[in-house]
């Protein structure tokens, strides 16, 4: 696999942070002016938030990036030191809050992890692991938790209306078939028979109107068979921290906004399920947003899918929960990249120079 440099570097961009920012804040500006209900009093009660919940919601938010950089020094197996591990998470959060959500940081987290000493066929294989893992989590945990929420999952949203609100339905379980799918066919590929997805992938782009990509399929066939030798042998003493890391991980994502919104509002046990099952939806609804880092439509989206809750908070709550949970990541990236930068390009040739 051969990664372009030039590419990567245009996402991990700081300049880009202004990109996702304006749109953010264009979308924020738009739902103020264009919705009555929504004025200079309803940004006042911004203050009637439980302290204690807000400090509960960053705990659990820095327990989530703490379970990242636990995952992928084990993942690596300890390859990555502490700080490294630090490093590679910032830059890796930062690249998918730069990007679209459907396109995702990919290609950016092997450049990464490359760079950080890291073979590319390992690389390819971590990143891969991880994508993984993140997916299983949703096409196993969401029917559980769907269940518990009692069918109480769809909005019920003037916005919305009932056509909107049956092909979100329709988008959900599409989506999640689609991941399903996915999920399953490339852990087969990874650790049971990459040859075998390989040999299937160029008779695909064999066919004449795919002819063109045939090549592309082949060097995608090879990363998953190099990644595959790199996952051989793993035993269970390997994969048991990091499949309890992906569980950690997403339980805390979610659980940040339960501790937020319970900042304004009581919740119930059942008000908590709710609220943790909507994410689920709202996720895959983020997921093939266009925008960097779903920006404008995890704002928008967000009202219609927890105002049932929320009522005159909704708005102010989420601005809160993307100030806590989205622009901090683009902050710190562009903090961060540059030293990253000097450190991994400057100084190996400074020491390279020295030899």
């Amino acid at each position: 696999m051969k990664l372009d440099n030039k590419k990567i570097f245009q996402t991990l961009n700081p300049n880009k942070v202004w990109v996702p920012i304006i749109i953010g804040l264009g979308i924020v500006f738009a739902m103020f002016y264009f919705d009555p209900s929504i004025n200079a009093e309803t940004l006042s009660v911004v203050f009637d938030a439980s302290l204690s919940w807000i400090f509960l919601a960053i705990v659990v938010i820095l327990f989530r990036d703490a379970g990242y950089i636990y995952r992928i020094r084990e993942i690596t197996n300890r390859e990555l030191t502490w700080s490294r591990s630090i490093y590679v998470i910032i830059l890796w959060e930062f690249a998918s809050a730069v990007t679209p959500s459907v396109v995702g940081g990919t290609a950016v987290a092997i450049f990464i992890l490359n760079k950080e000493g890291i073979k590319l066929g390992r690389a390819i294989a971590y990143v891969m692991v991880t994508a993984i893992l993140d997916n299983l989590f949703f096409v196993i945990g969401a029917p559980i938790i769907l269940f518990f929420a009692k069918g109480n999952i769809f909005p019920e949203s003037k916005v919305l209306e009932t056509q909107m609100q049956s092909s979100m339905e329709a988008i959900f379980w599409i989506s999640y078939a689609l991941y399903a799918t996915y999920s399953l066919i490339m852990a087969a590929a990874l650790f049971y028979r990459p040859r075998v997805f390989k040999w299937v992938l160029i008779k695909l782009f064999s066919i004449k109107w795919l002819r063109k990509w045939k090549h592309d399929a082949s060097e995608y066939g090879n990363q998953i068979i190099e990644a595959s030798k790199e996952l051989t042998g793993k035993n269970f003493r390997y994969w048991l921290p990091i499949v309890a890391a992906t569980i950690f991980i997403w339980t805390s994502r979610y659980l940040m906004l339960n501790a937020l919104i319970s900042a304004f509002v009581p919740l119930s046990l059942n008000d908590h399920i709710i609220v943790f099952a909507r994410q689920v939806i709202m996720w895959i609804v983020m997921m093939i947003s266009p925008t960097p880092g779903s920006s404008g439509t995890a704002e928008f989206f967000f009202a219609q899918f927890f105002t049932q809750f929320l009522t005159i908070y909704t708005f102010v709550t989420s601005i809160v929960w993307r100030l806590l949970s989205y622009y901090p990541y683009l902050i710190l990236g562009a903090l961060f990249l540059p030293r990253w930068i000097k450190q991994v390009f400057f100084k190996k040739k400074e020491n390279e120079t020295l030899e």
